[in-house]
């Protein structure tokens, strides 16, 4: 449960501690009184638990009452782990930027493109084409319709930040009279919970309570309010075996990573503020001073913050030698030097963890020591392949059930993380143009622009101009291919520092 994640205090930067309260409306018994929008078959059924002489603690929960199932972990604390550890904040923000933030667009299913193919004019291919752009733009308008306070990318960003947070994400959907979508909305998933018969969920806010159904279920009941067509959820989960009804978020898995780093910086904190380390001790041999001469180097030593006095020099009179004895006075420095904090080594490996278990390379929450731009282009490759495209296929398949309501031509498709620079895909289309791939309106298409005029056709070049062609290319020639080899860091691949070349040949 929750209180394996022994993260329960914060400090402000004030110092002072701030305990993280657990709030969960569901745990709180209940009454007919402290909630709106329940049936009146409901509240008989909360008033015959209340007053049965046989109930058992928690008889009247939200839990038991509402037929919802308790979440493995407390929301409310996973939703301030992600607050208060700097680089679970950042690796989350990165894969919610990297999935959601560069954006979508909408491009042809597979029907349509079947449909494309069946065309053999030029211009039953324009027309087609224009048509397809001008439902993009009547579908976007559209998306962006159905929530008059946010724009669909706010809560989609918002959606798959609960996802990544808590490991749950819940997509609200509302219907107008004839049935049709008119509302897409987010709704905080610490808020919610699963029915116990997954016919639907639950959400509590204060003293409202409300039924949600499954999307695309048009049959099941209201139990809650007897609301006769009650809001969709799309739910998004993060699997995981251990519990079938609800998402486990990533940061679970270095739990104690996070502990641990709070601790460590709570340690700092509270050295700086009760440290009682003296910076100087002050010996004298051979003799004793007066009490002038004593008050005036402790008012020295102890001088008022602030004051320009604290940096003039100071004369001490001490004792004269004698023959027997020889005055002698030093200022010993016992903490002069630069303070570490401690537990630097530890607060690293923390971090490591944390940035592990999220997935998320270094590089992407800030600059690593050591990191050469070789290493961080493939760690860019491996987080783009094994994190974000996975990812947004899984979101997109849930948005594109939206989608398919509206049409079945087009779907969602979100864009993926840039990794090559302007002029290397430049180059690019300009060999697939050449090699025969793909033909100028496609490469239009891919830059946001219109088809133009025999556009739809491959670029036919001459018999020898087109060998030379494929020979540059594909990069057949010696000459060429050492050139290439020999280029600068500014395209491809980035090298290695000195001395981490290849070895042993």
């Amino acid at each position: 449960m929750a209180d394996d994640i022994e993260v329960k205090t914060i400090k402000d930067f004030g110092g002072k501690v701030v305990e993280i309260k657990n709030s969960d409306p569901f745990a709180s018994n209940i009454t007919t009184k402290s909630l709106n929008g329940l049936s009146p078959a409901l509240k008989k059924r909360i008033s015959r638990a209340a007053t049965s002489k046989a109930k058992e603690e928690g008889a009247v929960t939200g839990y038991s009452q509402f037929q919802v199932k308790e979440p493995p972990y407390n929301l409310d604390y996973l939703a301030k782990i992600y607050e208060i550890n700097p680089y679970n904040y950042s690796a989350v923000n990165a894969k919610v930027i990297a999935v959601v933030g560069q954006g979508f667009d909408f491009v042809a299913t597979d029907l349509l493109k079947e449909k494309m193919e069946s065309i053999k004019t030029d211009d039953g291919l324009a027309k087609a084409r224009k048509k397809f752009m001008k439902q993009k733009r009547m579908l976007g308008e559209w998306l962006d319709s159905l929530n008059v306070q946010c724009e669909f990318s706010e809560t989609l960003e918002r959606f798959y930040l609960d996802y990544e947070v808590t490991g749950n994400g819940y997509l609200e959907v509302g219907r107008d009279i004839n049935g049709n979508i008119g509302y897409v909305g987010h709704i905080p998933s610490v808020t919610m919970r699963v029915r116990a018969r997954r016919d639907g969920f639950v959400q509590i806010v204060g003293k409202e309570v409300t039924f949600f159904r499954n999307f695309g279920d048009k049959t099941t009941k209201d139990p809650i309010s007897g609301d006769s067509s009650p809001n969709e959820i799309i739910h998004l989960k993060n699997y995981s075996p251990t519990n079938t009804f609800y998402g486990i978020p990533s940061i679970v898995a270095a739990k104690n990573a996070v502990a641990g780093a709070e601790f460590s910086a709570r340690y700092n904190l509270d050295y700086f503020d009760n440290k009682a380390v003296p910076r100087y001790i002050i010996t004298l041999k051979g003799g004793h001073l007066g009490e002038t001469s004593e008050r005036k180097l402790l008012e020295f030593l102890e001088g008022v913050k602030g004051m320009a006095g604290n940096h003039r020099s100071i004369f001490i009179p001490i004792p004269e030698d004698t023959a027997d004895s020889k005055s002698e006075l030093k200022l010993h420095p016992v903490e002069n030097g630069i303070q570490d904090s401690s537990f630097n080594n530890y607060r690293k490996s923390t971090r490591d963890e944390i940035l592990a278990v999220n997935q998320v390379p270094i590089t992407k929450v800030s600059t690593a020591e050591g990191v050469s731009l070789a290493i961080a282009r493939d760690a860019d490759k491996t987080f783009s392949e094994q994190v974000v495209k996975p990812s947004q296929g899984l979101l997109a398949t849930k948005i594109n059930k939206i989608m398919s309501e509206q049409t079945d031509a087009i779907k969602i498709q979100f864009n993926e993380i840039s990794l090559t620079d302007a002029d290397t895909q430049s180059k690019i289309w300009e060999r697939l143009l050449r090699m025969q791939v793909v033909v100028p309106n496609e490469v239009r298409a891919e830059l946001g622009r219109g088809s133009i005029e025999g556009g739809d056709d491959v670029v036919d070049l001459k018999a020898q101009p087109a060998a030379e062609a494929t020979a540059q290319a594909s990069g057949n020639r010696q000459r060429d291919q050492q050139r290439a080899g020999n280029a600068t860091d500014t395209q491809g691949e980035g090298r290695n520092p000195k001395g981490e070349g290849r070895t042993g040949e």
